[in-house]
C-alpha cells in the first residue's frame, strides 16, 4: 500500500464492538479510505463473508484492495469494491447484487492523504491549486470556479452555514474584493484573503483562521451534506432485521444529521402531540444503541490528533 494511503482507523474497537459482525454477514465500508476498519471487520466476517468497499477516490480504492488482497486467504471474505459516492448507495448496492447487509460503516469527513497531498487542494497549511473535489474525474466545479463565481451574500451563507463561521460576511466581502483584481486560483491566496478579513484579535485563538472556511467550501463542492443524508437513508433501507448501522462524524453539522436521522427512525409514534391517544400505529424502524456518541479516549488522541473531533452513533435496525 503507498504510504499515502497509511492511516489510523478512529475508534475501531468501539466500531467493531458496535456493528457485531459475525461469519457469514454481509459488511459495507461505504467510506472505504485505506480500509483500516475493513481490514479489521474482514477477520470477524470470515471467508463466507462478503465485504463491500466504496470510495470516489480511485487511489483509495486501489491501496485499500491491494492491503485487503493480502490478508490470509483463509480468512479473507469475498471482497467487491466499488468506484462512487456514499449517496449513490442504493445504485451501488444494486450493482453488488446483494439482497440485504448485515451492517454498514460510515467514516465521514475528508480523509487524511487527501488533506496530506498538496495536489488535492484541500489543505489550508500548503499552497496548491484551489480544487477540494473528492473525484475530479467525475465533478466539473471545483473551488477556485466557487470562489470566482459566487455571489457575496452565497459566499457568506456557504461559509456560515457550513461551518458556523462568525466572520463568514466579512470573509465573502473581502473574496469578492480581492477577485476584481485577479481570479482566486490557489489555496495560499484564499488563505491570505481569509487572514486579512478576520481580525487580528479573533485570528489568535479557535486554532487556523482558515479552517473553517476550507471545511464549508470543500462541504459544498462535494455537496457532502446532501449526500449524506441520502446515504444514511438508503442504509437503512438495506439493513437485514437486527443488522447495524455506525456513523463516525467529525463536526456538528454531520453529526446533528446522523443525530436527528436515528431519532426520527427510532420513534414509537408520529402524532401531534396535543392528540390524547396514538393513532398513527408507527413502528420504530431504528434502536438507537448510543445514547450519547462515543469519543476516543485520550490514548487515541495523543496517538492520532485527528480523532480529536470524531463522535461515533451506532444504531440496530428492528
Amino acid at each position: 500500500m503507498t504510504d499515502e494511503y497509511r492511516h489510523t482507523p478512529v475508534l475501531l474497537a468501539e466500531c467493531l464492538e458496535g456493528l457485531a459482525l459475525k461469519p457469514r454477514h454481509i459488511f459495507v465500508d461505504a467510506t472505504l479510505g485505506g480500509a483500516g476498519h475493513s481490514c479489521e471487520a474482514a477477520g470477524r466476517l470470515g471467508a463466507d463473508g462478503l465485504l463491500i468497499g466504496i470510495d470516489q477516490d480511485d487511489a483509495a480504492l486501489a491501496a485499500a484492495g491491494e492491503r485487503l488482497r493480502a490478508l490470509p486467504e483463509k480468512k479473507r471474505p469475498r471482497i467487491k469494491l466499488l468506484k462512487g459516492n456514499f449517496g449513490d448507495l442504493d445504485e451501488l448496492l444494486v450493482r453488488a447484487q446483494v439482497p440485504g447487509i448485515d451492517g454498514i460503516l460510515f467514516d465521514l469527513g475528508v480523509s487524511s492523504p487527501q488533506l496530506d497531498v498538496a495536489s488535492r487542494g484541500f489543505s489550508f497549511r500548503e499552497d496548491a491549486p484551489l480544487d477540494m473535489r473528492m473525484d475530479p474525474g467525475r465533478q466539473t466545479r471545483n473551488a477556485a470556479e466557487l470562489v470566482n463565481s459566487a455571489t457575496e451574500s452565497e459566499l457568506a451563507r456557504i461559509i456560515f452555514e457550513n461551518s458556523d463561521e462568525k466572520w463568514a460576511r466579512r470573509i465573502a466581502q473581502f473574496i469578492v474584493a480581492a477577485r476584481e483584481d485577479a481570479p482566486i486560483e490557489t489555496t495560499g491566496q484564499l488563505v491570505e484573503i481569509i487572514k486579512a478579513a478576520i481580525p487580528a484579535s479573533a485570528r489568535r485563538r479557535g486554532g487556523h483562521p482558515a479552517k473553517r472556511t476550507f471545511q464549508a467550501l470543500r462541504i459544498e463542492v462535494n455537496s457532502e451534506l446532501d449526500a449524506l443524508k441520502r446515504g444514511l437513508e438508503a442504509a437503512v433501507r438495506w439493513l437485514n432485521p437486527q443488522g447495524r448501522i455506525a456513523v463516525i462524524s467529525y463536526h456538528s453539522l454531520e453529526d446533528r444529521i446522523v443525530k436527528n436521522l436515528f431519532a426520527d427512525l427510532s420513534r414509537t409514534c408520529i402524532c401531534p402531540p396535543d392528540l390524547p391517544v396514538c393513532v398513527c400505529g408507527a413502528d420504530p424502524v431504528l434502536k438507537v444503541m448510543t445514547r450519547k456518541p462515543l469519543l476516543p479516549a485520550e490514548g487515541e488522541i495523543e496517538g492520532n490528533p485527528r480523532a480529536r473531533s470524531a463522535k461515533l452513533r451506532i444504531a440496530c435496525r428492528k
